[in-house]
């Protein structure tokens, strides 16, 4: 590995907890609101699927625990920014057991799915960990982007 658990850690909080910074700054009255741009998602949506990717990413496939996860049905979910700050804050901790648990040189505990299974991703747990970040990195811009236009165009 190139990178401790604890850097690893560092980052992943910073995406984290900027996002549940901006679901506080918006508030349950901006947090379900698409912008008016073709096929964007809601801050809501953004973060809840940050919340899966952790889950099957991190904890079934590097962890192995079972996780059902509905990737569709993520990007129509809506709820309450009170509701999703605990999700967000329940896979932030669950994060920090994983990474100390992992081996980033073995192989994942199960398959990767197809669209990855024949690249880096899907093959060790320290390439899913990387993938896990690079999704909260980039969902973390897009949520920054997201919540400028909704306060921007706020009516």
């Amino acid at each position: 590995m190139l990178y401790t658990a604890e850097e690893y850690l560092f980052f992943a909080d910073r995406a984290l907890d900027g996002m549940a910074a901006i679901l506080e700054e918006l508030g349950d009255d901006l947090v379900n609101r698409r912008p008016a741009l073709p096929g964007a998602n809601s801050p809501y949506v953004i973060v809840h699927h940050c919340v899966g990717v952790l889950g099957f990413w991190v904890g079934r496939l590097v962890a192995g625990r079972p996780v059902e996860r509905d990737r569709e049905a993520e990007f129509s979910a809506t709820g309450t920014v009170a509701e999703l700050l605990g999700r967000l804050r329940a896979a932030q901790r669950q994060l920090r057991d994983d990474v100390a648990a992992a081996d980033p040189r073995a192989p994942l505990r199960e398959e990767a799915p197809a669209k990855y299974a024949h690249t880096p991703v899907g093959r060790t747990q320290g390439a899913a960990l990387q993938h896990a970040y690079e999704e909260l990195a980039q969902h973390h811009g897009q949520l920054e982007l997201t919540r400028d236009v909704l306060k921007a165009t706020r009516r």
